[in-house]
């Protein structure tokens, strides 16, 4: 007011309002009842980051809801975005920037994280600026865990583990790079300590700092719409037999979906032209893979998801590699007997 009445403006530029705080029930909080949650209580049993993210994850224009299963939810999404920063750090541990691949010579796997990383750079940027805190999380948690850990990393730890001085895993450290410093930047806010933390793991100099970078910027030719689609595809076949190999593992007919040589019989043909486009049998994660237009057997596995697909389970055929445990009909025939052709030319 007393601004107002001297300068005739507020002495700030916004006014940020909330709900109550309540208990997991809904219930107003009161010592009676005994369900107070005291903001030290939270930071000692699980740090100040917890706090910060169950306020981020909530929605602030309606009432708060804490509680100890709400904090447990919470602290699950952070340790699985911690994950995803360690495997980050593990596979960037001697990382050069004179590794590094340009966009346009990757493969397409990384092209499609690249386009991702565009779509999601929008919506973060885009969120910070309207206080969309909750959203701003919720999409890049969906990317962290769904797009990233679940998909790119699965299918990616063979070639980061096991190749040679390849395109692809040049191509992978690089995304991998670019991963970090826009996670990093866009987390900062929220997980203050944490991404320092992590940031300092790699950059430990006394003046570094990731509240001291801004924001990459994410360039504009990254974004591949003609790509995505074709990624969607690929993703949704991926599903079909996965969720085929999990069947055998369930049965225990497999221990790994490497133990797999699965025949993928696909009626649609610009699906099977995509499919047959990409390294398919490294997306499914087995040691080999057929894909067919010929009808599949009775007993083949299907799904509701895709008409006209399924998927006829075989078990991998050979001996399997001791480095990078795909079972191939070529291993044993090099100068490291017990390995395959790509780990014995690695290991020169």
């Amino acid at each position: 007011l007393q601004s107002c009445g001297t300068k005739g403006r507020a002495p700030y530029h916004g006014v940020l309002t909330h709900g109550f705080t309540l208990d997991e029930k809904g219930m107003k909080m009161s010592k009676s009842l005994g369900n107070t949650i005291a903001p030290e209580q939270v930071i000692k049993q699980y740090g100040a980051d917890i706090l910060r993210l169950w306020v981020a994850q909530s929605d602030y224009t309606a009432d708060l809801r804490i509680g100890p299963e709400i904090l447990k939810g919470v602290a699950d999404s952070y340790r699985r975005l911690r994950n995803t920063m360690r495997f980050m750090l593990g596979s960037l541990s001697d990382y050069d920037v004179s590794d590094e691949t340009v966009s346009n010579e990757m493969p397409e796997l990384e092209r499609w994280v690249l386009h991702r990383l565009c779509e999601l750079d929008e919506k973060v940027q885009q969120g910070y600026d309207s206080y969309d805190f909750q959203g701003v999380f919720q999409a890049i948690f969906t990317f962290a865990t769904v797009d990233l850990s679940s998909f790119y990393f699965d299918i990616r730890k063979d070639v980061l583990y096991c190749d040679g001085d390849t395109i692809e895993r040049r191509s992978a450290r690089t995304v991998l790079n670019l991963l970090f410093h826009r996670l990093t930047t866009w987390l900062a806010p929220i997980l203050v300590f944490t991404m320092e933390e992590v940031w300092l793991e790699r950059y430990p100099d006394k003046d570094s700092s990731v509240h001291l970078v801004d924001i990459p910027n994410t360039p504009s030719e990254w974004r591949d719409d003609k790509l995505a689609k074709k990624w969607s595809i690929v993703r949704n076949y991926r599903r079909l037999v996965t969720s085929a190999l999990e069947l055998q593992r369930v049965d225990k007919v497999i221990g790994s979906s490497l133990e797999a040589a699965p025949t993928v019989h696909v009626q649609d043909k610009d699906a099977l032209s995509v499919l047959e486009s990409v390294p398919f049998k490294d997306i499914c994660i087995t040691s080999d893979i057929k894909l067919t237009s010929a009808d599949p057997p009775k007993d083949a596995y299907r799904s509701s998801e895709i008409d006209g697909a399924a998927v006829d389970f075989k078990k991998s055929v050979g001996t399997k590699c001791e480095r990078c445990w795909k079972i191939l009909p070529d291993v044993g025939n090099f100068k490291h007997p017990s390995t395959c052709g790509r780990c014995s030319t690695a290991l020169k």
